[in-house]
């Protein structure tokens, strides 16, 4: 149940359309709902923070991750599913014919009630990184933050490896309030990108690199070494986790707007 739901049943009961009792029972599996013996759901979490709770569908089976979508799906007018294969998501839309499958991002979708489009000028998130073997990443984070109702501005293969590339784009990274910067091989856009603007920049490191790479361990450790100050480093390929702490900065600026 998220905070517009909760407020929907509370005027009910106000105004007399749902009694006491009802509204108790729609309350009883607060605040966690048992799905057999494999997911206890926290379905108010977005009462707590802002952000329901969400499928991390790899290593689940497929029956696993539909049981746990489609329950999502009874309490939530929007659900989101992670890393989720093409054959899972094949799987997905046969018993969910509502779920939208995005291949480049990897997340699956149910959706019922669309959010407000951002209004002009309201805080906003840009999402760059190295190269386009970042794509999946970069997209994970960028849908997400879209998902959860905020402008994104995107600026793709800009690596160090062409610097001009990522000069070319100083004035949209300027505009932005909060930046994501993805970045593989030796992980070093994300330093340039924090030593250029006032905004805070999250480092989401990749697991693309020939290999001393160590799967991503070599651009993480340059991002948590950063000489440019303002720098938070999410771990290897969580594309997720960077939207949510921007998610959550730009919803402290909105509230903070007069």
């Amino acid at each position: 149940m998220d905070a517009e739901k909760l407020r929907e049943l509370l005027i009910a009961v106000q105004q007399g359309s749902v009694d006491v009792d009802a509204a108790l029972g729609r309350l009883r599996t607060l605040p966690f709902d048992d799905l057999e013996d494999f997911a206890r759901l926290d379905i108010h979490r977005a009462l707590r923070n802002g952000m329901p709770e969400v499928v991390f569908c790899e290593s689940k089976t497929d029956a696993q991750a539909i049981a746990i979508l489609a329950r999502l799906w009874e309490h939530h007018d929007r659900v989101l599913g992670t890393r989720v294969s093409p054959e899972m998501a094949r799987a997905i839309v046969a018993e969910i014919p509502n779920a939208i499958y995005d291949p480049a991002s990897r997340l699956v979708t149910l959706i019922r009630t669309e959010l407000p489009k951002p209004a002009a000028g309201e805080p906003h998130a840009m999402v760059v990184c190295g190269g386009t073997s970042d794509l999946p990443v970069a997209e994970e984070a960028a849908q997400v933050l879209e998902f959860v109702g905020h402008h994104v501005e995107r600026a793709y293969d800009i690596g160090v490896a062409g610097l001009h590339r990522l000069l070319g784009e100083v004035d949209r990274l300027m505009a932005a309030n909060v930046i994501i910067s993805i970045a593989g091989m030796e992980g070093a856009l994300t330093s340039v990108v924090a030593g250029l603007v006032p905004a805070p920049v999250i480092g989401v490191p990749t697991s693309v690199g020939y290999g001393v790479n160590f799967q991503g361990v070599a651009p993480l450790l340059t991002m948590l070494n950063s000489c440019a100050s303002g720098v938070a480093v999410v771990n290897i390929d969580n594309g997720y986790g960077a939207a949510v702490l921007a998610h959550l900065i730009l919803r402290q600026i909105k509230q903070a707007t007069p």
